[in-house]
Parts: C-alpha cells; sequence; structure tokens
C-alpha cells in the first residue's frame, strides 16, 4: 500500500509539558500530537520533530512529519480543524501539508532560532512565560561577548553530557540581546543546536551582565569544551523555538496555494 508523507506545524504552550519527545514518565507534546493524528486519520500515525524541546520550554513554530498509509481524503477537508479539535488548548496545528516522501523534519532544516525573554519586575502575566530576574545587566557588554559565539563551532561547553549527538559543531549567525518594556529578550540563529544549548549560552552571557566574568573568561570557557566551567542554565519557562527553515518549504506552500 502507497505512503505519503506530511509535514504538520503547530505551536505550543510548553509549560504543562514534558518536552516534546515521548517519553514514559511524563506527557509530552509528541504524545498528545500523535494520538490526535491517529484518531483523526484512523491509523497509528507516529511524527518525528524537527528537534527536541525540554521540559517548559515554548515553541511559536513547530514542525513534524508524519507517514500516512493509501489515500486519505480528510486531508482535502480542512484537516487542521478536526485535529485541533482533538488537542488539547496549549497545542495549536497551523498547517498539514503533502511533501516529497524523502523529506525529513529534523535533517531538512537548514537553520533554527530562539528567543528567550526575561523580565526585572514580578508580572503574573508572564508567570512561566518568561524568567523574572531580579538585578542589573549590563546590556551593552552581553552583546559584545554574544558575537564572539559567532567566531566559534565547537559548543561543548553549552550541552547536555551524555547526548547522544555525533558532533557539537554549530554555526551560529545571529545573537543579540534587545530591549523591551519592562525586560529583554535574546534572539539566537544558528543551523542547528545541541541539548541545552540556548539555555546555557544565556546563562553565561547574564554572568557578563551583572559581572561575574568577562569576555576573556567566556572565551576560555568555549575552549575548554567543559561544561562545569559555563554559566548555570536559565529556566526553562523564558525559552521558545520561534522559527524553522527549510529549502523547500516557501515553494511547496505556494505551489500548494496555487492549486
Amino acid at each position: 500500500m502507497e505512503t505519503k508523507r506530511y509535514f504538520v506545524e503547530l505551536s505550543y504552550n510548553g509549560t504543562n509539558f514534558h518536552g516534546w519527545q515521548t517519553q514514559p514518565n511524563g506527557i509530552t507534546v509528541q504524545q498528545c500530537l500523535d494520538k490526535a493524528l491517529s484518531t483523526y486519520f484512523r491509523q497509528e500515525v507516529v511524527s518525528l520533530g524537527c528537534g527536541r524541546t525540554d521540559a517548559g520550554v515554548h515553541a511559536t513554530q513547530f514542525y513534524a512529519h508524519f507517514d500516512l498509509l493509501g489515500s486519505n481524503t480528510k486531508l482535502l477537508t480542512n484537516p487542521e480543524k478536526g485535529i485541533n479539535a482533538l488537542l488539547p488548548y496549549s497545542i495549536a496545528v497551523l498547517r498539514v501539508f503533502e511533501v516529497a516522501n524523502d523529506a525529513h523534519a529534523r535533517f531538512d532544516a537548514t537553520a533554527r532560532e530562539y528567543k528567550y525573554y526575561l523580565h526585572f519586575r514580578k508580572d503574573p502575566f508572564k508567570l512561566d512565560r518568561s524568567w523574572l530576574y531580579k538585578g542589573k545587566l549590563d546590556v551593552a557588554k552581553m552583546n559584545e561577548t554574544a558575537q564572539i559565539l559567532l567566531q566559534h563551532t565547537d559548543f561543548s561547553c553549552f550541552s547536555k553530557s551524555n547526548t547522544q549527538t555525533f558532533t557539537n559543531n554549530c554555526k551560529i549567525s545571529y545573537a543579540k540581546f534587545e530591549q523591551e518594556v519592562g525586560g529583554l529578550v535574546f534572539t539566537i540563529k544558528a543551523d542547528r543546536f545541541l541539548r541545552n544549548m540556548v539555555r546555557a549560552i544565556v546563562g553565561t552571557l547574564v554572568m557578563v551582565g551583572r559581572g561575574d566574568i568577562e569576555m576573556a573568561d567566556v572565551e576560555e570557557i568555549l575552549e575548554s569544551k567543559n561544561r562545569s566551567k559555563a554559566g548555570q542554565s536559565v529556566p526553562a519557562c523564558g525559552l521558545y523555538l520561534v522559527a524553522v527553515e527549510y529549502p523547500y518549504i516557501d515553494t511547496m506552500i505556494s505551489s500548494l496555494a496555487n492549486c
């Protein structure tokens, strides 16, 4: 029987989930999505995500792919509406569309962008959505130090240990803090990220911002490739995956719109 592959674009509030990937000891985004897809399409569906987000981390854009056996006319009748009805309110499916059978949500992604939010005053509307930081930070110094990241490729010092990766090399193309009302947002873009990498980078740059370490120390941390020398990971609540790029998505969506 013929198999067809589909991409699903979704967003989610990760507060009450144990991350993206299915695991035995907690409810995850993937678990909820697979259950909804399986119910809607009336066959077992197992999705594969563009990456892994940890417990409490959010995503405003996340992609996964899944395969369906045989033709399914439900795809022609607004599947997003039906699938969303089967999902908790904290997960929203934005689009479902057919892709080439060899398309891969994880390995075909050419870039990913994260944002990390922190605020300086207690705000009940930012609970579990931003990190409350009580102190002063030298943002200019943090941004100057962040540019060092663009000159390196091995980020072992910011990676969770014992991960199943073949390399700790990444290419960071953008890293910057920007002021916003009542807080800061840190944006970082790279071809790939290691587990816990963004939160460890923010934690290290915050150390620079409050004067605990200097720019030269960050160079030494990077050269050491030792996670214990870098800063602590900041809380997951402030981290968002906001963009995932593929070389064929724009062309594909455009062609679908013209069908």
